[in-house]
């Protein structure tokens, strides 16, 4: 049985809409775990003396950890959960480090729209900027999501 449709379909989405998603903390764990589960061992992500003589000074988290975070605060806000069909395109910008302890959320905002009724609904492009405690950019670029038609 089909998990119960909570985000939103093709035909709500509309150009220009902006979504926040909550905020998350970036922990140690989350690093440890990410660096385990890719295999992404990095002194500058685990080794936290030999990142004192990094240019960050300190351990940062992986930039795929947090595009990663940054994906599943989307789901959670609920917009894309159970609509997306296919996450068909990430392009991606690492602009500042993201330490232990940062405080993230994501803004989105839908920049095209593109109905592919062959497909079972629509692709969605969405300008995403991801910001720490500091409402400063430390990611930003673009997800396009094909997401499920209402009408089909």
């Amino acid at each position: 049985m089909p998990s119960p449709v909570k985000g939103m379909y093709f035909e709500e989405f509309e150009v220009g809409l902006e979504i926040t998603t909550a905020a998350r903390t970036i922990t140690e764990t989350d690093i440890v775990n990410f660096a385990g589960l890719s295999g992404d061992f990095n002194f500058i992500h685990t080794d936290a003396e030999a990142a004192k003589a990094s240019p960050f000074g300190r351990r940062v988290a992986h930039g795929m950890l947090v595009a990663s975070i940054a994906s599943g605060l989307a789901v959670q806000k609920g917009f894309i959960d159970g609509t997306t069909l296919a996450f068909r395109e990430l392009t991606w910008k690492f602009t500042k480090p993201v330490f232990i302890g940062d405080t993230i959320h994501v803004l989105v905002k839908v920049t095209e729209l593109k109905p592919m009724l062959k497909l079972g609904g629509g692709l969605v492009t969405f300008e995403t900027r991801v910001f720490n405690q500091s409402g400063e950019v430390v990611h930003k670029g673009e997800w396009r999501m094909l997401i499920k038609s209402r009408d089909l």
